[in-house]
């Protein structure tokens, strides 16, 4: 067979693979530099593993003051959902993984080893697939798209290929006249590799986070170009990633099964193997207690777009992640309370083995400890982003009355023993409702309804907005012993029946009137917040106030 006839029959005048590698020279970088990648197909919203995915290539690539390159691969049309990428790169945005190297839908691009789209990169799949045709190493198959053995055709579309079995295509063995007369019939024809395995053959490799690794070899004539032009992932993604001078290839410990697969095909193209980092995937233990995948059909925390939705901050999802990838962050954040995350540095070796369990309470935790940290005026400028996007009324609250929000904001926040109890934005409004909108007596038992009604109109009658605590509690115990309320507290455990009540009884009324619940923060901070109209509308208990 002449090959390389058989090679222009196929791609006639197209560019050769020694004008493309002249065109895309290898990186110019410096010892210990990593180029990495982060993938996405533009098939849906950003699942938290793919996020984890990115983020230990962000940081790798940082951690090494190396490259980070986000490539679309959009080779699969038929699972495209608009506006996918649009909502991918948002997410990296958001939490602060700005690639180095990209191209957006928009056509904004930054890099020079583009395009970044792998739907724009097709004659470059050609040009190696016409490499190898030309080298022996990849024949054309013109199965009809239907039936029988060509239904793998529309099977190796998929990224995972299962190397148990010898697999070789009927087509690998047609003549330079059988190709021939195929293509003046117009037949279409995809290529395959002609794999060397037999069946028999291990190879050996290394994964830089679990080691060595024997399998299989492949012995399948995996498909390199569909009949429509484009190539599947199999092919796509190797080529790419040696234009593209990537270093270290970060993905999910799932394409360790098709590992056999790519290197056979990048040993005949002749590329220096990459390093290969294949990631743990998240795990969940479920309802009834087992362990499964995190997935978008049952967890909705599986969505990037939850966490920003719910309005947890940024460093929560960044913090929680670096949890999972490396179990030492935790005492890092311990003892480094006030830096940035991004002086945490970790390497491959520090990447856990083994697969993490999301845990949404953990999270929460990190969240509020977070979040405890935060001064009131950080806060409000959090809460506001938040609203703009998802409570558009709150936020316009928020924007008319700033100096009253952020004071509310301060409540148990400016002390030595911050609140930790708020782990995310959308809680706030409801954890202060009673400072947004006149609370309602939803605890006040029917038994104390009476006793409270007394108290608060002979109360109302005697109030007088306080200047100081000193004097606001001297004005509760006054109305408190005129009605017979003990504001002794040992004569009252002494004898209870001889009373209605102690102080903290007739404060207990107080804060029911200012916030609906019998317990909440210092009331006389409470009022000092609401200011004094507010405060004797709601001791009167009269119309609903507005800001």
């Amino acid at each position: 067979m002449d090959y390389k006839k058989l090679a222009e029959l196929l791609f006639p005048n197209i560019e050769s693979a020694g004008d493309v590698l002249k065109r895309y020279p290898k990186r110019d970088l410096k010892e210990g530099q990593q180029v990495t990648r982060y993938a996405p197909s533009p098939t849906g919203y950003m699942h938290i593993g793919n996020f984890f995915q990115a983020f230990i290539s962000y940081c790798l690539a940082k951690n090494s003051q190396g490259i980070f390159i986000v490539r679309t691969e959009d080779t699969d049309q038929e699972r495209q959902v608009e506006g996918a990428m649009e909502i991918i790169f948002n997410n990296l945005h958001v939490y602060g993984l700005e690639p180095d190297e990209y191209e957006k839908p928009n056509g904004e691009t930054k890099g020079s080893y583009g395009p970044y789209i792998q739907s724009k990169r097709p004659n470059f799949y050609k040009i190696f697939a016409k490499k190898l045709v030309a080298e022996g190493k990849a024949y054309p198959c013109f199965c009809e798209s239907k039936g029988g053995k060509a239904e793998i055709l529309k099977e190796r579309e998929t990224k995972f290929i299962d190397t148990d079995n010898t697999e070789y295509d009927e087509c690998r063995n047609l003549n330079l006249e059988d190709v021939e007369k195929n293509l003046k019939a117009g037949k279409k024809f995809a290529i395959r590799l002609k794999t060397d395995g037999t069946g028999k053959e291990r190879i050996k490799f290394v994964d830089l986070i679990k080691g060595e690794i024997e399998a299989q070899a492949n012995a399948k004539d995996v498909v390199l170009l569909k009949s429509d032009g484009l190539a599947p992932y199999t092919f796509a993604h190797i080529i790419d990633d040696m234009l593209m001078g990537v270093t270290i290839v970060v993905r999910g410990e799932e394409y360790i099964a098709s590992t056999p697969v790519h290197l056979e095909i990048i040993d005949k193209l002749g590329f220096e193997r990459p390093k290969y980092c294949h990631n743990p995937l998240i795990w969940k233990i479920g309802d009834n207690g087992n362990k499964r995948k995190i997935s978008k059909r049952y967890d909705p925390e599986a969505d990037m777009r939850f966490y920003e939705k719910e309005g947890y901050p940024t460093e929560t999802v960044i913090e929680y992640l670096l949890n999972l990838i490396n179990s030492g962050f935790e005492i890092w954040r311990g003892q480094n309370p006030e830096k940035s995350w991004r002086e945490f540095k970790f390497g491959i070796n520090d990447i856990t083995t083994a697969a993490p369990i999301f845990d949404l309470v953990k999270l929460n935790d990190i969240s509020k400890t977070i979040i405890s940290r935060m001064t009131a005026e950080e806060v409000y400028v959090r809460v506001l982003e938040w609203a703009k996007e998802n409570d558009k009324d709150f936020a316009e609250f928020l924007l008319k009355n700033k100096a009253y929000s952020t004071k509310v904001f301060n409540i148990d926040r400016d002390n030595p023993k911050p609140r930790k109890d708020i782990y995310k934005w959308s809680m706030i409004k409801e954890y202060f409702y009673y400072m947004f909108r006149e609370p309602q007596l939803e605890e006040l038992a029917d038994e104390d309804r009476e006793k409270y009604e007394e108290f608060m109109s002979a109360y109302a009658k005697q109030f007088k907005f306080p200047a100081s605590k000193d004097e606001w509690f001297a004005n509760v115990k006054e109305v408190a012993e005129k009605l017979g309320y003990a504001v002794d507290n040992k004569l009252y455990k002494a004898n209870p029946e001889a009373y209605k009540g102690n102080t903290a009884k007739a404060c207990e009324f107080i804060r029911l009137a200012l916030t609906g619940k019998k317990n909440s923060p210092d009331l006389y901070e409470l009022m000092s917040i609401l200011g004094e109209e507010k405060t004797l509308q709601r001791i009167i208990g009269g119309k609903k106030w507005e800001n």
